[in-house]
């Protein structure tokens, strides 16, 4: 099923972010953004990119749900429902903080979910066009080629670590823990960049605080059917649904065991 579905959720997403999301880029006037939450942006092209999306998914599955990142922020009950069942994810603009200030990365990212098993996933960039997709069981690929995570290849595996959700005490344990054994980058404060960095080879590994579904469910799908790996800190696989904090990205399995050691047990 999911294999079929491909074709027409790439062309809806390339058009809304051709016809909703690029024309809103740079153009944002001072009331179409607004502060959900401390640091936690949305605007109108956010909510304007999400009705467009979940009413194309529905007409291309009519028998799925939709959990959509803003529809949950104005009912968070939609979200108890996200691992019953069959669900479209939407995260209408990934990385808003990034597309309200003007600046890149952001992404539309969609995915499929049947009783909280991700089938397949969708990650566009609309800036370059970059269109990543993976279906379960069936291979990863970018721009319709299929593709292997690859290491870094660096003396000190690279990691991106998304740390600012955690706790002081952990997010400090983290970092030094870190120290001497990766060579620490930034953040793009966007999982619909992270995902493709740690695929293609610019980073190694991450680690997420916050495991919402429309910010990974794409995403760990497709570095799992690329050949690296993605899953829970105790290593047991993420799931859509799954409340609980904490995902461990890696290039590789060989990387998500030396970083789970280096820097959780």
């Amino acid at each position: 099923m999911a294999a079929g579905l491909h074709e027409p959720v790439a062309a809806l997403m390339r058009q809304v972010g051709r016809d909703i999301v690029m024309p809103r880029y740079r153009n944002l006037a001072a009331h179409e953004i607004s502060e959900k939450a401390a640091d936690d942006y949305v605007t109108i092209a956010d909510k304007e990119s999400e009705i467009a999306l979940a009413e194309g998914l529905a007409a291309i599955l009519p028998d799925a749900g939709i959990i959509g990142e803003e529809a949950c922020a104005a009912d968070p009950a939609i979200l108890d429902r996200a691992g019953d069942g069959l669900n479209w994810i939407i995260d209408p603009i990934d990385g808003t903080g990034n597309f309200a200030s003007g600046n890149p990365p952001f992404g539309i990212m969609v995915a499929l979910a049947d009783a909280g098993t991700i089938l397949a996933g969708w990650i566009l960039d609309p800036l370059t066009g970059r269109l990543c997709h993976a279906l379960r069981n069936g291979g990863s690929f970018i721009e319709g080629q299929r593709i292997q995570a690859r290491e870094s290849g660096e003396p000190l595996p690279i990691a991106a670590l998304a740390v600012y959700f955690m706790p002081p005490k952990e997010r400090a344990d983290i970092q030094r823990r870190s120290r001497d054994r990766f060579t620490l980058v930034d953040i793009p404060r966007c999982a619909a960049e992270q995902y493709p960095r740690i695929v293609l080879g610019q980073n190694d590994l991450s680690v997420f605080a916050r495991t919402l579904p429309w910010d990974h469910a794409a995403g760990t799908l497709f570095v799992n059917e690329a050949g690296g790996l993605c899953q829970r800190l105790d290593g047991t696989p993420y799931r859509v649904g799954d409340p609980r904090r904490g995902l461990l990205a890696a290039s590789s399995p060989r990387l998500w065991e030396a970083a789970a050691e280096a820097l959780f047990r």
